[in-house]
């Protein structure tokens, strides 16, 4: 009997040395967030996660689309290693023995449990499935569905003609947070946590807003009176010297061809559900600090990519431009020495692989991308030298984005298709196409030279 105490007390002492991870991702959440400077979004909680850990200003995602996004975050691998560059491609065709983020926790003694959308989903077509799953990467997989779904009936649609998940629809929906498909998130990873408080676990809180349809209870809603909704700004002359390409990801545009009075009523819906979600993301904080996991717990939030609400006559995603390339990050981990951190380096989502690995002290597959992080963690505003590199595609050509912290290069077609520049210390909103300026060709040089040598091996489909 003594034997076997001391066995059990051996164990959990061990458990108790790894550090879990709650990790929270979000579907198309731009950085309109209090924390991110928005003047008006109310995000509280995620402002909360962010005052104790790390805000990372200058975080991109690898491809503006959310299956390629996801498959680089849980592979640690770029899109041209996955070859995953639409919705239906699953990375396990093409590598069927890489070993996934979550799968290397799983293989060393933890508890890896999915709730929601961490690989893709169709949303919302797919809610209440496991989607595209990568089915060895958890231990345990939970799919919600709430009455979001059943009720889609009562939408409004401003874009009837395209799919409800590429549409500009809204419900100022009845009932209470925990009815919501998102709010069931947030309930069952609760109840993860609670059953597997003694560790180590690595938890996945996959939430399905703020993409849409933009589903919120309406108390949600009544935070962003529609008057003080701001209109979107034309005319949009800068697109009239960027190549056409850049911009072909809202069609009709602008606008997705809405009203003005529409596009507005998306972006209170949009803020809304950016709300809605941030409450759910309190609700999984409250229960990690009410069961004293916060001294040993990583938690993680990220957004799969950025998303546009009208700036350059864009709405949605799959544009290299800065909203939709641009992500929310935030890495609170114990016994990191910088609390409310806000990082100014350029860092991307394939970083988030690498850098939790080192936290658990694991041994990470040698051909990840990316980088750890917890360097920034320590000393946010450490010397970091990796520049953010974003890729789409427009048919039968790519376009590959390259960030600097003070650059972005952007050609399209190898530079066949043209190509942009924009120095964001000047011109922060995106309004002056520099690559065709004498005065910037040494930095076009130099920027070139980095897509040049990212993409040496690019993967022609």
């Amino acid at each position: 009997m003594k034997t076997l105490a001391l066995l059990l007390c051996l164990t959990a002492a061990l458990a108790a040395e790894k550090p879990n991870v709650l990790f929270i991702a979000v579907d198309d959440m731009n950085n309109d967030l209090g924390c991110y400077g928005h003047p008006t979004v109310k995000s509280p909680n995620i402002d909360r996660l962010a005052k104790a850990g790390t805000r990372f200003e200058k975080a991109y995602c690898q491809f503006p689309l959310c299956s390629p996004s996801r498959t680089s975050i849980m592979t640690g691998l770029r899109p041209d290693t996955t070859r995953t560059f639409d919705l239906q491609y699953h990375f396990r065709k093409h590598l069927p023995d890489v070993v996934t983020l979550s799968q290397l926790f799983k293989n060393n003694g933890y508890h890896a449990a999915r709730v929601g959308k961490i690989y893709h989903y169709g949303n919302p077509g797919q809610i209440g499935t496991n989607g595209l799953d990568d089915e060895v990467s958890w231990t345990e997989r939970i799919n919600p569905k709430g009455r979001d779904k059943d009720e889609e009936n009562l939408l409004t649609n401003h874009t009837p003609k395209r799919g409800l998940g590429s549409s500009l629809s809204f419900q100022r929906a009845e009932g209470a947070d925990e009815e919501q498909t998102d709010g069931i998130v947030a309930t069952e990873t609760i109840k993860l946590l609670e059953k597997h408080k003694d560790g180590p676990f690595f938890i996945a809180a996959g939430f399905y807003r703020p993409h849409c349809p933009y589903v919120a209870p309406k108390k949600y809603f009544d935070l962003y009176p529609i008057e003080k909704v701001p209109a979107p700004k034309g005319p949009f002359d800068e697109v009239k010297n960027v190549p056409r390409c850049a911009i072909s990801s809202t069609t009709p545009w602008p606008w997705l061809g809405v009203t003005a009075e529409q596009s507005r009523e998306s972006l209170q819906a949009y803020h809304a559900t950016i709300s809605f979600v941030d409450a759910q993301v309190g609700r999984l904080l409250d229960a990690v600090e009410r069961l004293g996991l916060a001294e040993n717990t990583v938690i993680v939030f990220w957004s799969d990519h950025g998303y546009h609400t009208g700036e350059h006559g864009l709405w949605k995603k799959q544009s290299l431009f800065e909203g939709s390339a641009r992500v929310p990050m935030i890495i609170s981990a114990p016994g990191q020495k910088a609390k409310g951190g806000i990082s100014p380096r350029t860092v991307e989502l394939v970083d988030l692989y690498p850098t939790l690995a080192d936290l658990a002290g694991l041994e990470a597959p040698a051909n990840l991308a990316g980088a750890s992080l917890r360097p920034l963690l320590d000393k946010p505003d450490a010397e970091w030298n990796r520049p953010a590199f974003t890729q789409v595609w427009r048919g039968s050509f790519a376009g590959h984005s390259v960030r600097t912290e003070r650059h972005r290069y952007t050609e399209w077609a190898d530079g066949k298709q043209g190509a942009e520049l924009y120095d964001y210390e000047t011109d922060p909103g995106e309004l002056h196409n520099l690559a065709e300026d004498p005065q910037h060709a040494a930095t076009v040089a130099e920027m070139k030279a980095l897509v040049s040598k990212n993409w040496a091996d690019e993967y022609k489909p």
